[in-house]
C-alpha cells in the first residue's frame, strides 16, 4: 500500500515551510521557503545553514475566485465546452437513430460541423477525441499506446451502433446481443453483455477528464514550461488574456473535474453536475467511509492555486500531488464498487443479467481508467496499460461469453488486485 499525502488545510491565511537541514532531515514551520538562504530567517527559524527564504504569503480565498485588478483570472472555457460535447454524445449512444459515421463524427468533432444540438458547440474547434490519451507527461512520446487507446473508443462508437442498435428490439442472450431488463430500465448489451455507451462513459473519464487533469495540467512540465515561471514570478498575463499561462493551466484541470458545476467557484455544493468526473466524485463524497473526499480535492485546487499567485511552487505541486492520489481513488473505489454490486447480482439463483451487465459494464470502463491514474510524486499510474489489460481480460475470460460466464471469485480476485494498490479496503469500497 502506498503512503497517504496528509491534507494541508484550507485557512484565509497560510504559510508553509520546506526547510531543510544539513542532514536533510525535514523541519516542518509556518512558512514556505524556496531559495536560500542561512541559519534561519524572518520568521525566527534555524534552518542549520541550508533553510530557503520564505515566499509570500498564500491568500488561501474561501472559494475559487482569484481576480488581478478586479477582473478574473480564472477561465477554463475549453474544458466546460468538451464536457457539454462529451454530454450531447452520450445522449446518442441511446438513440438507435444514429449512425456509427454520426456517433465518430461527435466525438472527432472539426469546427463548423453540425454534429450537435448546440449550434455553439459546432462552431467550436475543439473535439474529445484530441485529447483523449493526450498528457504531456503519459503520451507525448508513447504515441502506440495513444493510439490504441483512440482505437479502443472508436470501436465502442461502431460496436453500438451497428452490433447493438440494430438489436434494441431483440432479448440478449449468451453471443447475441440486445435488450436486457434492469427493473424498471432496459439495458442493450453486446454479445458478450457489455454495454459499450458504459465503456465508452466511463473509460473517457479516465482517457480524457482524469488523464488531462493530472498527467498534462498539473505536470510541471506544462506548468513551468518554457517562460512560465518567470512571466507568473512577474505577473505577466498571457496576451490578451488577464491570466498568466502558469494560472491558466491550473484552471484547466480544475475545469475538466468541475467545469459544468452551476457554482464552479463553490462546487461542491452540487455535485453530480456532470455525467463524468465530477459525478463520481460526488458518488464517493456520499459513501460514509470516504465522507470529505470532495472537499480534499476541492481545497487543494484552491489552495495550489493560491500558491501559483504568491509564486510558492513547492506548495503547488504539493497540493498537485493531493489531488493526483484522490482523484485516483475516485476511479479505483468506483471499479470496486460496481464489481461487488454485480457479484450479488449473478449471486442468486435466478441472475439478474441486466443489473448485473450493466454494473460490469460500468466497472469494465473505471477499470480501464486505472491507466491514466497517477500515483503522488512519481510519473507513474496506479496500474500500467499492460496490468489493466490484463484485469480487462480477467473480467471477460469465465468462459467464450465474456460477462455471461463470469464468477463471482474472478470479482473478489480483481476486486483484491485493486484494492492492494492503495490505501482502503475491499470492503470500503464495496459499500
Amino acid at each position: 500500500m502506498k503512503n497517504t499525502i496528509p491534507f494541508v488545510a484550507a485557512m484565509a491565511l497560510v504559510f508553509l515551510s520546506a526547510c531543510s537541514s544539513d542532514d536533510n532531515d525535514p523541519v516542518t514551520v509556518e512558512a514556505s521557503c524556496s531559495d536560500g538562504i542561512q541559519n534561519g530567517d524572518e520568521t525566527g527559524v534555524d534552518c542549520g545553514g541550508s533553510c530557503t527564504p520564505c515566499a509570500a504569503a498564500i491568500d488561501n480565498p474561501a472559494t475559487y475566485v482569484f481576480e488581478r485588478d478586479g477582473v478574473s483570472t480564472v477561465d477554463f472555457n475549453g474544458q466546460t465546452t468538451r464536457l457539454l460535447m462529451g454530454e450531447e454524445l452520450l445522449d446518442a449512444l441511446k438513440d438507435p437513430v444514429n449512425t456509427d459515421a454520426e456517433l465518430l463524427a461527435k466525438y472527432g468533432h472539426e469546427e463548423g460541423e453540425s454534429n450537435f444540438m448546440d449550434l455553439d458547440l459546432n462552431g467550436s474547434s475543439k473535439n474529445l477525441k484530441s485529447k483523449t490519451a493526450a498528457s504531456t507527461d503519459y503520451f507525448s512520446a508513447n504515441t502506440a499506446d495513444q493510439s490504441t487507446i483512440r482505437a479502443d473508443f472508436d470501436g465502442w462508437l461502431s460496436a453500438q451502433a451497428n452490433e447493438v442498435f440494430p438489436e434494441f428490439d431483440t432479448v440478449a442472450s449468451p453471443g447475441n446481443p440486445g435488450q436486457l431488463a434492469d427493473g424498471s430500465s432496459t439495458r442493450y448489451v453486446s454479445g458478450q453483455g457489455l454495454e459499450y455507451n458504459q465503456l465508452f462513459n466511463k473509460g473517457l473519464i479516465g482517457a480524457l477528464m482524469v488523464d488531462q487533469a493530472l498527467n498534462n495540467y498539473l505536470s510541471p512540465a506544462v506548468l513551468d514550461a518554457g517562460d512560465n515561471r518567470t512571466n507568473n514570478d512577474s505577473d505577466t498575463a498571457a496576451e490578451g488574456k488577464s491570466y498568466t499561462d502558469m494560472e491558466h493551466k491550473w484552471d484547466e484541470a480544475y475545469g475538466y473535474v468541475y467545469g459544468l458545476n452551476a457554482d464552479v467557484a463553490d462546487p461542491n455544493a452540487d455535485l453530480g453536475a456532470d455525467s463524468f468526473l465530477n459525478k463520481y466524485v460526488g458518488r464517493v463524497e456520499g459513501d460514509a467511509d470516504f465522507a470529505g473526499i470532495a472537499d480534499t480535492i476541492f481545497q487543494a485546487f484552491k489552495l495550489g492555486r493560491a500558491a501559483i499567485v504568491a509564486k510558492d511552487y513547492a506548495t503547488r505541486d504539493a497540493q498537485a500531488a493531493i489531488i493526483r492520489e484522490k482523484i485516483s481513488e475516485v476511479i479505483a473505489i468506483r471499479a470496486i464498487y460496481y464489481l461487488q454490486q454485480a457479484k450479488a447480482s449473478i449471486g442468486g439463483e435466478t441472475p439478474a443479467y441486466g443489473t448485473a451487465f450493466h454494473d460490469l459494464s460500468e466497472g469494465y470502463g473505471f477499470i480501464y481508467s486505472l491507466q491514466f491514474t497517477r500515483t503522488p510524486d512519481t510519473d507513474a499510474p496506479y496500474f500500467s496499460k499492460t496490468e489493466t489489460d490484463v484485469l480487462l481480460s480477467d473480467l471477460l475470460g469465465d468462459g467464450e461469453n465474456g460477462l455471461w460466464d463470469v464468477t463471482p471469485e474472478t470479482l473478489d480476485a480483481l476486486s483484491v488486485s485493486i484494492a492492494d494498490r492503495f490505501s482502503f479496503t475491499l470492503e470500503q469500497a464495496a459499500e
